[in-house]
């Protein structure tokens, strides 16, 4: 007898998720627990994996479509019961996967809500389509910036999509690929150049949401002060083997994490959120730590950060971004957040001006820390120098708390002993 695979709920508050991406395909085996498809949820995107062991016989939801809670997705049959299926059947849970590479792939519909099977199969269109519009918009940014036409590349990714690494192959190598004649003859010789309009995927449209949201909520105000890490340099490097032998890197990321959670202990109104007229001071810190995705952003946290020690803090760090990366975060790691730590720094920012994650009341933007020319005792000294940026909701935190907590922070970070961790 086949089995059913339906929507999981990833937390308490999901009534529903949506297909990101299909893993296998219609008449692909599986073993039991190997990932089947992907999700993007308002909390969190992950693999899911599959209930039983056998051939995927039908897939009934298509790539884009959001469905309620244990709403049935897909079947997992014996192989007889793959050859049984056949037919029309196969073919239109396969054009539901959109993700079999061909020639031409199925456009993806907007979701149709009043049935999982829709009635009238969407008309094809080209490879190079779904090469453009499934594209990232680093790649496409890579591919503007080179001159180079990447809907003509061979791509490594889902239905020929190009990657970040296909493109920086096709440069290195020399490629300046252009359309070619056919492509060319398709687009009308007179016909005026149109906008390109994209749907926002399921994280971009939370991200956005929320950000709006934060904004309306509270009042933003910036303080800013200048790091040198020259101390925690000289520990990194002397015991950077000794991390890693243990399981974690030691990282600035990681330092300025235990920095910022014994400073919030210091500071507990950095720690809290606003209810009403009401202040809510929070007991645990629990430390989100921001990570960048191709599609987006999310936020795990490292729960109880100030019951660990650098060593602990490192692990964690390591192990969230990991998780996060290969889409293996629960609903739990990303959900009770008291304080967030963002670092557009490593993208090369001299400082940002995050906007803070609601209902949290500050926020750290970490800059990039780069080799500045300062005066030291008076001398001329070169030292890695850092901005550190906090964001915070001028509803409960002034300037001088939040200069205090600032100034609090960066004697830590300047004044590093390694006794302390």
């Amino acid at each position: 007898m086949a089995t059913d695979v339906t929507m999981p709920q990833m937390g308490e508050s999901i009534a529903e998720g949506t297909v990101v991406r299909w893993i296998k395909k219609v008449g692909d085996t599986v073993d039991k627990d190997e990932p089947l498809f992907e999700i993007s949820t308002d909390k969190v995107d992950a693999e899911i994996p599959s209930p039983a062991a056998g051939v995927l016989i039908e897939i009934s939801v298509k790539e884009g479509e959001t469905v309620p809670i244990n709403a049935v997705v897909a079947r997992i049959g014996l192989p007889s019961e793959a050859a049984a299926q056949g037919g029309a059947a196969g073919e239109k849970a396969a054009g539901a996967a959109a993700a079999a590479p061909a020639a031409s792939v199925p456009a993806a519909p907007a979701p149709d809500r009043t049935s999982a099977h829709p009635s009238a199969p969407a008309a094809p269109v080209t490879l190079a389509d779904v090469r453009r519009t499934r594209s990232s918009p680093v790649v496409r940014k890579i591919a503007k910036e080179h001159g180079v036409d990447f809907t003509q590349l061979d791509g490594t990714g889902i239905a020929g999509r190009v990657t970040k690494k296909d493109i920086l192959a096709a440069i290195e190598s020399g490629a300046t690929t252009r359309p070619s004649a056919p492509a060319a003859a398709a687009r009308p010789a007179a016909g005026p150049l149109v906008d390109r309009v994209e749907k926002m995927g399921v994280m971009r449209k939370k991200i956005a949401d929320h950000m709006v949201m934060s904004i309306r909520t509270s009042p933003h105000v910036y303080s800013a002060y200048e790091v040198d890490f020259s101390r925690f340099e000289q520990f990194r490097r002397k015991h950077k083997d000794d991390y890693e032998a243990r399981g974690a890197k030691v990282t600035y990321t990681s330092l300025i994490a235990k920095a910022t959670v014994d400073t919030i202990r210091e500071f507990p109104f950095t720690n809290a959120s606003i209810d009403g007229e009401n202040i809510i001071y929070k007991r645990d810190i629990n430390l989100g730590i921001a990570v960048a995705l191709e599609q987006g952003l999310i936020v795990p946290v490292i729960k109880n950060a100030d019951e660990k020690n650098l060593l602990g803090v490192s692990r964690a760090v390591q192990d969230l971004a990991s998780r996060a990366r290969s889409k293996k975060l629960n609903p739990d790691d990303v959900q009770g957040g008291t304080f967030t730590i963002t670092n557009p720094g490593i993208f090369g920012a001299l400082f940002g001006l995050p906007i803070i994650s609601q209902p949290q009341v500050a926020i750290l933007g970490v800059g990039s820390i780069d080799k500045r020319v300062v005066v030291v005792d008076d001398m001329i000294a070169i030292r890695p120098m850092c901005y550190l940026t906090l964001g915070y909701d001028h509803r409960l935190i002034d300037g001088a708390d939040a200069g205090r907590f600032l100034l609090s922070l960066k004697e830590r970070l300047q004044n590093f002993d390694e006794k302390d961790v």
